[in-house]
């Protein structure tokens, strides 16, 4: 088993053991990925460890190469002197020192893939911690609607709905009231002035006798000499009228 695949293990069995403690979505979702976050610093400490090693291993082999070479030229020499005990001496000091650089070789070789696996696990990782953020940011934006909804319904709850539509309703039948004597109050107003302006316009003989006699009384009361001369007027004219009975009898 790989190492990401161990990362991503544990990252499940966490993200299993927080849903089954039932905890707060959202502390829930920061953890997870914080966990992967840190999961994350592992595994680069990781690569950066086996490419140190690698590097370290390949400083080893090119200096065991360095050195079985130097072994084959001290042979050369050693030969050229016309001493082989010399020279088989240096030759098997070559030997161990170029199946050092072999081994070497090999472990660079593994070396290698598992750096190249590890890089490999990391760009994952990397790809499943943004995944993991953008999902975080969703579900924790779900959570928190969901909370708000809770907090309302269970807010209407405790509300007495119906006892608080009733007293709308009451209050809108006291305004329908209100509005309906003010309607009639205007009505009424308005047929009563329409009446006395009715009255003041209509004009009939007995009205207009009563303005005259009105006119007389205060001309009379401005000058004093106009009451005997309507005096004088009538005893004329009742003195016409008996004059005319005698006539009348005395011609019978």
């Amino acid at each position: 088993m790989g190492l990401f695949d161990r990362v991503m293990r544990v990252i499940r069995a966490n993200l299993n053991s927080l849903v089954n403690q039932a905890e707060d979505p959202e502390k829930m979702l920061e953890q997870i990925v914080s966990d992967m976050q840190e999961d994350l610093i592992h595994l680069r400490q990781a690569v950066a460890q086996a490419i140190a090693t690698q590097k370290r291993t390949e400083r080893q082999q090119s200096q065991a190469n360095a050195t079985a070479d130097e072994w084959y030229r001290r042979a050369q020499l050693a030969l050229q002197q016309g001493d082989d005990n010399l020279a088989r001496e240096a030759l098997t000091r070559r030997q161990t020192y170029k199946q050092t650089a072999d081994s070497l070789q090999a472990q660079l070789g593994q070396q290698i893939g598992v750096i190249d696996k590890l890089k490999k696990d990391m760009l994952a990782l990397e790809s499943k911690i943004s995944e993991a953020k953008t999902k975080k940011d969703l579900y924790i934006a779900r959570a928190r609607s969901a909370k708000a909804s809770e907090r309302l319904n269970s807010m209407l709850d405790r509300t007495n709905t119906a006892g608080s539509m009733a007293a709308f309703e009451r209050m809108e039948e006291k305004v329908l009231q209100l509005e309906a004597r003010s309607e009639a109050i205007a009505e009424l107003g308005t047929d009563d002035v329409d009446k006395r302006f009715a009255a003041l316009e209509s004009s009939t003989p007995v009205e207009d006798e009563l303005q005259a006699l009105k006119k007389q009384m205060l001309s009379g009361q401005g000058s004093g000499a106009s009451l005997p001369a309507a005096s004088e007027s009538t005893k004329a004219a009742v003195d016409r009228e008996l004059e005319d009975l005698r006539s009348q009898i005395e011609g019978s």
